[in-house]
């Protein structure tokens, strides 16, 4: 059995619960069926098992480094990175006149859970690349696609987004960097962009940089704020007219962040216009406008947003690892007795017969199909938006997509990284150290609550935008999404789904009353001095009603051939209803205080 992902559990949610071979009724996906997915999956799996798992620890070991000149990975990174561009999984969601395979998005995304699963590293880097190439499917000119685009879908560039600076990190209306417009129509771009993950390395012929800077009118002043953000393709090579590369751009590695995990993506700081290079004899990195000025940070949120979703699914695949690490461990090791059975002459018990082991592998399990099923659920939401028959329903799908972004990204983040601490517990002794694998997965995910947005910020964004925005359509939309979810629970047979159902029901309606008095506070600062609470407790509902909706689908095609594994379904659901959603209780009686403890707290009384 594979500890990298469960196939059957990615069946069940694919085919089972969100019915991805209806997709194929619409005219984008008709080309394809059960057996091309089926097909898409398997070649994943088979080709992360190969080419990415295998090196996962030995990149980890023996980080990127930088000789002053050249940054060294080891090799395996570049043949695994070449066997998934080969492959034609970089534009396996993208179009047949891009060379394209058409797939779903949803089939896109479970495929690339395999290689997030099996090496989160080196699978950063087509992740980036294809999100900095949707980015510019969306907002760049046909001449950028061209240039641009079709060899970062072809794997003969990868791509970065160059947002945070050493001295703004998240607040991007601070960031310095400048965009000089020339007579020719390009920029020259100067300053310095930090965090920049694949931002150097050999892997590929190009590097092409997405980077946010502010452009300078003839005086020398930008436009303060965000409103003042423009974006640039910044290549590391230029290219020419007919394809080929040219000249050596203004835009050098200064030198590698050192991490705690994710230690086989190299994590660089930037230095655009230093004047090392010269292109055409000119100091400055050669930049090309994409979108209009002053727009940039719209545009990135293309990428930005892609990328929160992504980041979740990277956190759910290391948490998903990992439990099933400790699955096969707990199955595997034996230890102790039953309370009762104290004979020493005894056999020992494998230790997954110990009921505070089972209760550690449920939580894992709760969290981490949980987190797979929300991800999953967030993608299929992209291909109907993408392929949906009318404006309304458009309209419908992206508010819902909208609003659940901010949780698709910090949930998993959040308790996917708790289970990787719990696969650390039930290996004991063992899992600290380095000779087992669930360590470095629990190093890698801590990256997770932090890059694309940190977990505060996602608070921010759910309850100051996304709750409130369009007079609360996408939270009314959400609302109503789960109400379906409820009524089916209430009629279902099964009492365990009508309890959930009515617990899931009162919890909606007391989020939505504490929502309110949030925002009736009079005092924005007093409604979101308890955001990150608010988003947690958002998060943890949310995470019930995806629970509810396995645990329906597992009730209408339960079998005895599969009676575990549907039995394992309505547990770990049961295990979140009954030891996870009472915590959003407390959270919410302390968001109706309006509490200001925090908010009140002073800087000099630590």
């Amino acid at each position: 059995m594979s500890k990298i992902l469960s196939r059957q559990d990615l069946n069940f949610l694919l085919y089972e619960w969100l019915d991805a071979v209806a997709l194929t009724s619409r005219e984008r996906f008709a080309d394809h069926s059960r057996e091309t997915f089926d097909a898409a999956l398997d070649t994943s799996e088979k080709m992360a098992e190969q080419y990415f798992a295998p090196h996962n620890k030995k990149s980890d070991a023996n980080e990127p480094y930088f000789d002053g000149e050249h940054v060294h990975l080891i090799p395996e990174i570049k043949i695994a990175v070449d066997e998934f561009s080969r492959a034609g999984l970089m534009a396996a969601q993208h179009d047949y006149a891009l060379d394209g395979m058409q797939l779903p998005t949803t089939i896109a995304s479970a495929c690339m859970a395999y290689f997030m699963g099996a090496n989160v590293a080196t699978a950063g880097y087509p992740f980036l690349t294809i999100g900095n190439a949707n980015l510019l499917l969306a907002h760049g000119t046909p001449q950028q696609i061209d240039t641009y685009v079709r060899p970062l879908l072809l794997g003969r560039f990868m791509g970065t987004m160059c947002l945070s600076e050493p001295q703004a990190g998240s607040s991007l209306s601070d960031i310095k960097t400048r965009a000089l417009l020339q007579p020719d129509g390009t920029y020259r771009i100067t300053g310095n962009k930090m965090w920049i993950s694949g931002g150097e390395h050999d892997l590929t012929d190009n590097i092409i940089h997405l980077v946010l800077a502010k452009i300078a009118a003839p005086d020398g002043k930008t436009i303060p704020g965000v409103k003042g953000i423009s974006l640039f393709i910044v290549p590391k090579k230029l290219v020419n007219d007919d394809g080929s590369l040219g000249e050596r751009n203004d835009v050098i590695l200064a030198g590698l962040n050192h991490k705690m995990g994710y230690r086989g993506t190299t994590n660089c700081l930037l230095n655009f216009g230093e004047g090392k290079f010269k292109p055409a004899g000119k100091s400055g990195a050669v930049g090309y406008l994409v979108g209009v000025p002053h727009k940039g940070l719209s545009c990135m949120f293309t990428m930005m947003n892609e990328a929160r979703i992504g980041v979740g699914m990277g956190a759910t695949m290391l948490g998903y690892t990992g439990y099933l690490h400790a699955l096969d461990y707990a199955r595997n090791r034996p230890q102790g007795r039953h309370p009762k059975a104290k004979d020493p002459s005894s056999p020992q018990l494998p230790i997954i017969e110990h009921t505070d082991v089972r209760r550690m592998l449920l939580a894992q399990k709760a969290y981490v199909e949980g987190a797979l099923a929300l991800n999953l659920y967030c993608a299929k939401l992209i291909d109907e938006e993408k392929t949906a028959a009318d404006e309304t329903a458009r309209k419908d799908i992206t508010l819902l997509l909208d609003i659940l972004t901010p949780i698709a990204k910090s949930w998993p983040s959040q308790w996917c990284l708790e289970a990787n601490n719990l696969a650390i517990q039930v290996h004991g002794g063992y899992g600290y150290t380095r000779d087992y694998n669930v360590e470095q997965f629990y190093r890698d995910n801590r990256l997770n609550p932090i890059h694309e947005g940190t977990h505060g910020i996602q608070g921010l964004d759910l309850l100051g935008r996304k709750v409130v925005m369009q007079d609360g359509a996408a939270f009314k939309q959400l609302g109503r999404v789960i109400q379906q979810t409820i009524d089916a629970g209430l009629a279902a047979s099964h009492a365990d789904l009508k309890r959930c159902a009515a617990l899931l029901a009162d919890y909606v309606r007391r989020i939505s009353v504490v929502t309110g008095t949030l925002h009736s506070a009079g005092d924005l600062n007093k409604t979101l001095a308890n955001a990150t609470t608010y988003l947690e407790a958002f998060g943890h509902i949310v995470m019930a009603w995806i629970w509810l909706e396995q645990s329906l689908a597992a009730a209408k095609n339960i079998s005895a051939v599969q009676g575990d594994f549907y039995q394992g379904k309505f547990q770990a659901c049961r295990y979140f209803y009954i030891y996870e959603l009472p915590k959003v209780s407390v959270m919410i009686d302390l968001l109706s205080c309006l509490d200001t403890t925090t908010l009140e707290m002073q800087g000099n009384w630590f």
